[in-house]
């Protein structure tokens, strides 16, 4: 985000996986200002990622944060200072040479898990690790381990 995100911006931003700050900017879910409320998730995906008190102060008295704070409650995963585009890149970089299917079900294991118990949580795991360890690419990362050499996926 390269600017400061209130009200559906942010909402747009917390619907996101990741979200990078420049430094200088201040997010908000401020619409309590304008006698109105959260209506795009607002008050739905803000608890679940920052917890509920946390929320509840920033929904009801809409309050802003900073670029440092949001990064320390963890409403952002980084703040830069710089080219935003390029920070965008290099942080999708960790992950671009890596499995997509398996990333794809490791992100399942973490969203459809997320507001249940642990117990049904670690199962939901458990069932996609099994599928995880029939891809191709599961082969691949073993043997690349094994070998002591670099992988290399072919998302399958």
């Amino acid at each position: 985000m390269n600017g400061s995100a209130y009200g559906g911006g942010l909402e747009l931003a917390l619907a996101c996986d990741f979200r990078i700050l420049v430094e200088g900017a201040e997010l908000g879910l401020t619409e309590v200002r304008l006698g109105i409320m959260p209506g795009a998730g607002g008050t739905q995906r803000l608890p679940r990622l920052i917890g509920e008190a946390r929320a509840t102060e920033l929904i009801l008295t809409g309050r802003t944060v900073d670029a440092a704070e949001a990064e320390r409650i963890g409403l952002v995963n980084r703040i830069i200072d710089g080219d935003l585009t390029e920070a965008g890149k290099e942080f999708a970089r960790q992950m671009t040479g890596y499995s997509l299917p398996v990333l794809g079900l490791a992100r399942d294991a973490i969203r459809r898990s997320h507001d249940l118990p642990l117990h049904d949580g670690l199962q939901i795991e458990a069932d996609l690790s099994t599928l995880a360890f029939q891809t191709k690419d599961a082969i691949e990362g073993m043997t690349a381990f094994i070998e002591k050499r670099k992988p290399v996926f072919r998302d399958g």
